[in-house]
């Protein structure tokens, strides 16, 4: 049976893996994308760890929630992503910095 700091530990590495893919990769949005995915991952395996160990189904709840926002954060930003590259012809971050009206 995995302890509270094995949960813990793995929801630390997720969110290291989330930070660097953020600060080593500014190129591609889709990246960035994945590594804001990751962060998200880590909060929920945090709230489910501590609901499971404490007894209490709240964190479970919030993790509903966590989930649709990042379900629609997702379908959102490809959304846009495809508007974009059909209009630019790239989706690098470097190109699309100068957002013109």
């Amino acid at each position: 049976m995995p302890s509270l700091t094995d949960f813990l530990v793995v929801a630390a590495l997720l969110f290291g893996l989330g930070i660097a893919g953020i600060i080593l990769n500014r190129k591609n949005v889709i990246t960035l994308l994945m590594s804001i995915e990751l962060i998200l991952l880590s909060v929920n395996t945090n709230f489910i760890a501590f609901s499971y160990f404490l007894g209490n189904y709240i964190g479970q709840v919030f993790v509903f929630f966590i989930l649709t926002v990042a379900a629609a954060e997702a379908a959102i930003g490809l959304a846009i992503l495809v508007v974009l590259y059909r209009k630019r012809a790239t989706i690098e971050v470097q190109d699309l910095d100068a957002l013109k009206g």
